[in-house]
């Protein structure tokens, strides 16, 4: 007599004691100290990046929200709080780089999408990111891919201009990145997510 196996797990216990389900994931098992935790220690670029330390997705949130706020001043903290969260995702399903994900195919985008979805909604921001603000944190997050691929992750220039396209001359002259432990990490993306937060309440 053959058995039925197991049905495949589609969940994964997180640190808080939340078990979050991939396929059906709800904001109630969503936590910032997961999320800050899980992308403290997911390397961007592959882990193909200059220094003792990996560069982690956190870190590149936090380069996101500056970048926003250069090229959008008028930019609120819901603004901002959704461009930090705009990678939260990959503190459970990880950064796959692009040619990765192309090769993956749609099922990638639509696991993104729901997790996104439960992730806004916690933090009282709408499920779906408005279009404008969406195309706006996507040029902030290109420009932050320019500046890493120049500053860690050994390209030229002129590749990293072709490829992510050449920043406004000055916006990012100042921008220097410095590369530290993930606990430092997750601590300040902790601090700019509560501050962020504390803005939105006072609105």
């Amino acid at each position: 007599m053959t058995r039925n196996a197991p049905p495949a797990r589609a969940w994964q216990r997180m640190l808080s004691g939340r078990r979050l389900d991939l396929l059906d994931p709800t904001p109630m098992d969503i936590e910032v100290e997961d999320i800050a935790h899980g992308l403290a220690f997911v390397a961007r670029w592959n882990g193909q990046t200059r220094g003792d330390w990996p560069y982690s997705v956190a870190e590149h949130s936090l380069l996101v929200v500056d970048i926003l706020g250069r090229i959008d001043p008028d930019a609120g903290p819901r603004d901002l709080l959704t461009a930090l969260l705009h990678d939260a995702p990959e503190y459970v399903i990880g950064d796959m780089i692009s040619p990765v994900k192309a090769a993956v195919g749609p099922g990638y985008g639509a696991l993104d999408d729901r997790l996104q979805a439960a992730i806004n909604l916690r933090f009282g921001l709408p499920a779906a990111t408005p279009p404008r603000l969406k195309a706006r944190i996507k040029k902030a997050d290109r420009l932050s891919a320019w500046l890493e691929a120049v500053q860690i992750a050994g390209f030229a220039q002129p590749e990293a201009d072709r490829f992510f396209g050449r920043p406004p001359p000055d916006l990012l002259a100042d921008l220097h990145i410095t590369l530290r432990p993930p606990a430092e990490a997750r601590s300040a993306y902790l601090a700019r997510h509560a501050a962020l937060l504390a803005d939105c309440d006072g609105r």
